[in-house]
């Protein structure tokens, strides 16, 4: 297996993951996963119903001592937090900072995580990681090929281990150069990314 960050000695500065149908149980597996000492921001999209509040940051947040908080407009991308999308918003990626929009729902959803992940890609391009985990459908296969087309990192749950294997499938279909792992699997792989701090782990 390549080495993460390959022979370019790549310093990732974010990690986006998106999911849908069961992604609850797997957002908490995975950010239980990450240490206290995680340095990059990362970034979650799932999908909710429009009228959700802040429990997902809430649930999220009992599994980690990482900081959770849900993303509002204008916000800063900070280090070593875990933010998510509110519901009904896409989030875009702007220089350092989020920006929240009410356009129209992609593939009937909003947030969308393509929008996300295409606008990661266009911002951090080969310095990001995007990670699609179980879903329903076939968003964020789109948005990340777009971030491994610009040189970036792409990482999908094993699809046998997800709970709605259908986002996962079709994201290895569109990025078959993904690396496919289970949740602790990635975590670990998270964990281990050379970044601008942190040197990669043997």
């Amino acid at each position: 297996m390549v080495p993460w960050g390959s022979a370019k000695d790549v310093a990732y500065e974010i990690v986006v993951i998106g999911t849908s149908w069961g992604g609850l149980l797997a957002l908490k597996e995975l950010v239980r996963g990450l240490p206290a000492s995680f340095g990059l921001p990362v970034v979650v999209v799932q999908h909710r119903h429009r009228q959700s509040d802040n429990l997902l940051s809430i649930l999220l947040q009992d599994q980690t001592s990482l900081p959770v908080c849900e993303i509002e407009d204008k916000a800063p991308i900070t280090p070593g937090h875990v933010h998510v999308a509110p519901a009904d918003y896409h989030v875009l990626i702007e220089d350092g900072y989020f920006s929240l929009t009410t356009e129209a729902p992609v593939a009937y959803s909003r947030p969308s995580i393509d929008v996300t992940f295409e606008s990661v890609a266009d911002q951090y391009g080969a310095r990001a990681v995007g990670v699609v985990l179980t879903g329903a459908n076939a968003d964020g296969s789109r948005g990340l090929k777009r971030i491994a087309d610009r040189g970036g990192l792409a990482i999908v749950q094993m699809p046998q281990t997800a709970e709605s294997p259908a986002m996962p499938t079709a994201a290895v279909r569109t990025v078959p150069q993904a690396r496919v792992l289970t949740i602790e699997d990635i975590a670990r792989a998270l964990a281990a990314l050379p970044t601008a701090h942190h040197p990669a782990h043997p």
